[in-house]
């Protein structure tokens, strides 16, 4: 499953908005069901409003009713691949046990790890209970 996620993040990359910043990322993830989801970065001039690719594929999973997230790959075309943001690692969590995360650039490279890996001791709904 790896290299077609890769292949869909790939895909999608295409379709980033970047005018900006011209770091056009691509994400790809895949479901519990077996399906897959993309996503591209849509970057805003006020940068704030601007978006991950991984959590506009998160939030398509999501509107589309599969929210529990297996794996994820995120492509750029930078020569090291690029990990995904804070943000996203933390939406990223909302939704997934350890996730395997696959993080490719253009010319093949892939870093494989896991989002507890890159997040350990994550801000959960746990942490949100009030007892003593």
């Amino acid at each position: 499953m790896k290299k077609e996620l890769i292949k869909e993040a790939k895909k999608a990359r295409e379709r980033a908005y970047a005018p900006y910043s011209k770091f056009k990322v691509g994400a790809a993830i895949l479901t519990k069901s077996r399906k897959i989801f993309t996503g591209v970065n849509i970057e805003n001039s006020s940068y704030g409003a601007s978006v991950c690719a991984e959590r506009v594929a998160v939030f398509n999973a999501i509107n589309s009713g599969d929210p529990e997230i297996v794996e994820i790959a995120v492509v750029t075309d930078k020569k090291e691949p690029a990990m995904p943001c804070g943000i996203c690692r933390q939406v990223l969590k909302e939704f997934s046990k350890n996730l395997k995360i696959y993080a490719a650039n253009l010319e093949g490279r892939v870093i494989e790890t896991t989002l507890d890996e890159i997040l350990p001791m994550a801000f959960t709904k746990k942490d949100l209970k009030n007892k003593k």
